[in-house]
């Protein structure tokens, strides 16, 4: 079993229990998780092509000409419909994430005089005010684990809680999946906690790894293991083993 595997499985549980809602996971292996959640527990969720459609069949990524089977197609406008109602998660990268799951993927040094630009604010900051998101991380390090992110793109726990409502009803950092683990936000401060630890993984691995103090909880879980007939849906999904390429292998 590769780690890369085992981060599949639990990006796909990021969608479990849903439904009616637009499944709208963006990069590699958001992709395929999400395609993997809806070809097995989460058959209700609407799942994008990731270009113009909602497909029901599972698709392979990154093939344009493989077959459709067509609910319907979801132009840019739809799409913002979609967003503005509440109704959609979507799984993001985070270049950088912090205890309260403030992400930037916008620029390395800060915003008046970056070192490095990067894509911009993009969608982050309309994702985070109206609907569930989730993040992907696949080299968890103190770089991209950070005490302050550099610039805010999409607004965590202590941001939106001094936005207060109504402008934060919908504000909902759902999971972050790295390389290393699995966190979420269920602690009464909103801190990211230690939901899971991938199989090989120490919690001192995560520890010197992370720039901040994060919550570990008593009773640590070990992330799930995709089952042999979820690794063959996955390969339908992957046959060319892109999601090899994000995350290496102890």
């Amino acid at each position: 079993m590769r780690r890369s595997d085992i981060c599949i499985a639990e990006i796909a549980e990021c969608f479990r229990g849903e439904s009616d809602i637009l499944c709208n996971p963006i990069g590699i292996s958001p992709i395929i998780g999400g395609r993997l959640a809806k070809a097995t527990f989460a058959p209700d969720v609407v799942m994008t092509d990731a270009v113009s459609v909602l497909a029901t069949n599972t698709l392979p990524i990154g093939d344009q000409d493989a077959p459709r089977v067509i609910e319907s197609y979801a132009p840019y406008r739809t799409i913002f419909d979609i967003v503005w109602s509440g109704r959609r998660h979507v799984m993001m990268g985070a270049t950088q994430i912090d205890q309260y799951g403030n992400q930037n993927i916008a620029a390395i040094g800060g915003f008046q005089k970056p070192k490095a630009q990067l894509l911009g604010l993009r969608g982050a900051p309309g994702n985070l005010i109206n609907h569930r998101t989730s993040y992907w991380v696949p080299n968890h390090t103190k770089r991209s684990f950070v005490s302050k992110v550099d610039v805010v793109s999409g607004p965590g726990y202590d941001r939106m809680g001094e936005i207060g409502e109504p402008s934060n009803r919908y504000h909902d950092l759902h999971r972050v999946v790295s390389n290393l683990g699995v966190f979420d936000f269920d602690t009464p401060d909103r801190r990211m906690r230690l939901r899971s630890i991938h199989p090989g993984v120490e919690v001192d691995e995560i520890v010197e790894n992370t720039d901040f103090e994060i919550v570990i909880p008593d009773n640590l879980e070990l992330s799930r293991v995709p089952s042999e007939a979820e690794l063959e849906i996955i390969k339908i999904i992957d046959p060319t083993e892109l999601r090899y390429s994000e995350v290496q292998d102890a």
